[in-house]
C-alpha cells in the first residue's frame, strides 16, 4: 500500500490559459525579434544596402515589439489577479529562497527530486531574471523605435525635437538629416547609440538564458517527471508525491 502510494500518480491544474497565452506569444515574439535583429546587425553581409529596404526591416522589428512590449504588460498585469501560480508571490524569490534553492540541488544529487506544481526555486530565480531582461528590451526597444523612425510613443516628440526650424514634424524621414537641427540630432544620437548597445547585448544575454531554460526545461522534465513542456499547452501536471508547495508559494 505504501509503494502505491509513493507511485500514484496525480493531475494538478497550474497553469492558467493567460500565462500560457503569455509564454507562446513570447516565445514567438522573441524568435521574431531575434530573427529581424540578426539581419539588421549582418544587412550589409545580407546585401541590404538601400535606405528603404533599412527602414522596413526595422518597421517589421518594431511592430513585432509592440505585440512583445503589450503581451509582456498583460503578464506583468496579470501576475496580480491571476490564479496563485501566476502571482508575483509565486514568481519572484523571497527570503528563504536560497535556502530552498540549496535544498532543491541536494535532494537532485541524492536522487531524490523534490516535485513542485509551481516554479522550482531555481525555476523562480531563473524566471525573475528573465523577466528584468524582457523589461529591459521592451524599453530599449520603445526608445530605439522613436528615436530611429519616430514610432510611438515616443517618436512625436523625438521628431519635434529634431525638427530644424519652419519644418513640420510629421514631414521628418528616418535616416534623413536634411530637415533637421544637426544639434538636436547629435544629441538624440548620443543619447540613443548606449541605449542601442544595452538592447543588442541584453539580446544576446536573453538568447543564452532562453537556451539554458530549454535545456533545463528538458533535463527536469525527463528526471523529475510533471510533464513540464506540456504543462505549458494543457496547463496540467502529473506529479508523483506531495508537492512542496500544494499547500501554498514557498
Amino acid at each position: 500500500m505504501d509503494n502505491d502510494k509513493q507511485t500514484t500518480i496525480r493531475t494538478y491544474q497550474v497553469w492558467d490559459a493567460p500565462v500560457r497565452w503569455f509564454h507562446w506569444i513570447n516565445f514567438i515574439c522573441i524568435v521574431g525579434l531575434l530573427f529581424m535583429g540578426f539581419m539588421m546587425l549582418y544587412k550589409a553581409e545580407l546585401g541590404i544596402t538601400s535606405v528603404e529596404a533599412k527602414i522596413a526591416l526595422k518597421v517589421i522589428h518594431v511592430l513585432i515589439g509592440y505585440v512583445f512590449v503589450i503581451n509582456l504588460l498583460i503578464r506583468l498585469l496579470w501576475a496580480f489577479v491571476g490564479n496563485r501560480h501566476a502571482r508575483w508571490s509565486a514568481l519572484l524569490p523571497g527570503k528563504a529562497t536560497i535556502g530552498e534553492a540549496a535544498g532543491y540541488i541536494r535532494a537532485v544529487r541524492e536522487g531524490k527530486p523534490q516535485p513542485y506544481l509551481g516554479h522550482n526555486p531555481l525555476g523562480r530565480m531563473a524566471v525573475t531574471l528573465i523577466l528584468l531582461l524582457l523589461l529591459i528590451m521592451a524599453v530599449t526597444g520603445l526608445i530605439r523605435a522613436g528615436t530611429d523612425i519616430y514610432y510611438p510613443p515616443l517618436g512625436g516628440w523625438v521628431s519635434t525635437y529634431i525638427a530644424a526650424e519652419g519644418v513640420d514634424p510629421a514631414a521628418l524621414k528616418p535616416y534623413d538629416e536634411t530637415q533637421v537641427d544637426p544639434d538636436r540630432m547629435k544629441k538624440v544620437k548620443e543619447f540613443k547609440g548606449p541605449i542601442g548597445e544595452i538592447h543588442v547585448y541584453t539580446a544576446y544575454v536573453l538568447l543564452g538564458i532562453i537556451v539554458l531554460h530549454i535545456l533545463a526545461v528538458i533535463v527536469t522534465d525527463k528526471r523529475e517527471g510533471g510533464a513540464i513542456i506540456s504543462a505549458m499547452f494543457t496547463g496540467r501536471k502529473y506529479l508523483v508525491g506531495k508537492p512542496r508547495d500544494e499547500g501554498g508559494n514557498t
